[in-house]
């Protein structure tokens, strides 16, 4: 496998630490709003990574941490009068319940900040020992990023951004513009804990070294971690300071590889809350299916910038339908074994830095050629076996093709249509039953009135809504 790390700008083969064991952290969520299309965009990509070394063999363990100490989280709080708590729960089980709708796997770990506040404390303690912290009058700690030489070695920003840095109020008792907090001293309407250092929070930056080191990182290795991923806007200065953290506490690399996503931009304006247009997950999800969703959004290469606009997204489903009525002509049949061959081609297709345009080109040659075949030989129960073992690989790799070929096409129909057209398929059944073939015959003409059409299956009977 081959990915592009976002330090060496290239594509490098994948070497992991540890053969076959691949540890990867991705930026979570600050849990003080729903999540939006950018959260969406990053946990997919990383998702889709996560898949598929798992199908390569790779024993993948998976953290994504939750912000839920934060600025941002204290002035909701202020501004609602809501405890923050309460707040940040709330969001935390929003985020997940978006992400399930998305079909992202669950972490393996999932840290936060109030819960990690030891071992960001002692992260704390090892860099002020070693020399690469200090603490202004107000108690606040922080970074001296001039005792760290290879400061900046990631993004290679600092000359770009350090005039940008120069202009920025210069915060009492900082000594370098480039300097960061680890722990911020309480003030008045803060949060605060307990510390050596005095009562304050941690910093933003912090909390990622702190959670890898703790529950995560190899502690006997040049590097933490194998993979550390997140959206291109925390390239600098976030993963930058992360890296300068542990460095200096632990004397460890924090992370092998980097790898960050592109920028979500909606009708080719870059997704922003002060522009107005930060698109929620959740509004999405009024309108489409979280499958339908995800594939529109895995569709474009995780490093291109997405630009989200509905008419691409009908034109996505669109491509996705097509692997369902594929699936729909497999109805009743065993799962039996992947084609040896395809399987390879997506392999080798997601092995290339996850090129999901050839992953996704292999899929749509196999929905062709298996619509031709069976077009040929409907009856060949071996070969609909296989293909059905197909969809479900599919399924596990990229997570779509899951859902019930015929559930699928009544996507977008209410609860109670829904009820109401199996109300009446109960009526047409218990009619055969009685051998009332004409009330049955009739209740089928009403459902085709209605755009619904039946196939009885040795199942029982299953149905769609026409488009």
């Amino acid at each position: 496998m081959v990915i592009f790390d976002s330090v060496k700008k290239e594509k490098v083969p994948f070497v992991p630490i540890r053969d076959r064991e691949v540890r990867m952290y991705v930026c979570g969520p600050t849990v003080y709003d729903d999540a939006h299309l950018g959260h969406a965009r990053s946990a997919i990509a990383f998702d889709l990574l996560r898949r598929t070394l798992m199908a390569l063999g790779y024993h993948v363990t998976f953290a994504r941490n939750f912000t839920d100490i934060d600025d941002k989280i204290i002035k909701k709080s202020l501004e609602t009068g809501q405890p923050i708590e309460a707040i940040t729960k709330k969001y935390t089980e929003r985020y997940l319940n978006d992400m399930h709708a998305l079909g992202v796997l669950d972490a393996d770990i999932s840290p936060r900040a109030t819960t990690s506040l030891n071992a960001i404390v002692e992260m704390v303690e090892k860099i002020i020992e070693n020399g690469c912290a200090y603490q202004s009058e107000d108690g606040t700690v922080w970074f001296d990023t001039s005792k760290d030489a290879e400061y900046c070695s990631l993004s290679h920003r600092c000359s770009d951004e350090e005039e940008a840095q120069a202009r920025i109020e210069h915060e009492e008792g900082k000594r370098h513009p480039r300097d960061f907090a680890l722990w911020k001293a309480c003030k008045e309407n803060d949060v605060c804990y307990d510390s050596p250092f005095g009562r304050g929070r941690p910093g933003w930056h912090i909390e990622c070294s702190a959670m890898i080191d703790s529950y995560l990182a190899y502690k006997d290795e040049e590097y933490a971690i194998d993979i550390h991923g997140g959206g291109a806007d925390l390239f600098f200065p976030h993963h930058e300071n992360e890296a300068a953290q542990t460095r200096c506490a632990t004397h460890q690399k924090l992370a092998k590889y980097w790898m960050h996503n592109g920028f979500v931009n909606i009708n080719g304006e870059k997704m922003s809350k002060s522009l107005g247009n930060s698109f929620f997950v959740k509004d999405a999800l009024r309108s489409y299916d979280g499958e339908i969703l995800r594939f529109y959004l895995l569709s474009t290469h995780y490093r291109a910038n997405f630009n989200f606009n509905e008419e691409d997204l009908l034109a996505s489903k669109k491509r996705l339908d097509k692997l369902y009525r594929l699936k729909k002509r497999l109805y009743g049949s065993r799962v039996g074994e992947v084609d040896s061959a395809f399987k390879k081609e997506m392999l080798d297709a997601l092995s290339d830095d996850l090129n999901i345009s050839r992953a996704l080109a292999s899929v749509d040659e196999m929905v062709a050629k298996a619509n031709e075949s069976l077009d040929a030989n409907p009856k060949d129960k071996t070969f609909k076996q296989t293909v059905a073992a197909n969809i479900e690989w599919i399924d596990g790799v990229l997570g779509i093709g899951g859902k019930d070929a015929y559930r699928y096409f009544q996507l977008g129909m209410s609860e109670e249509e829904i009820a109401r057209i199996n109300e009446r398929i109960e009526a047409r059944n218990a009619a055969k039953k009685e051998r009332d073939f004409e009330t049955a015959d009739a209740i089928r003409a009403e459902l085709a009135q209605m755009g619904i059409q039946l196939m009885d299956t040795p199942q029982g009977t299953v149905w769609e809504k026409s488009e």
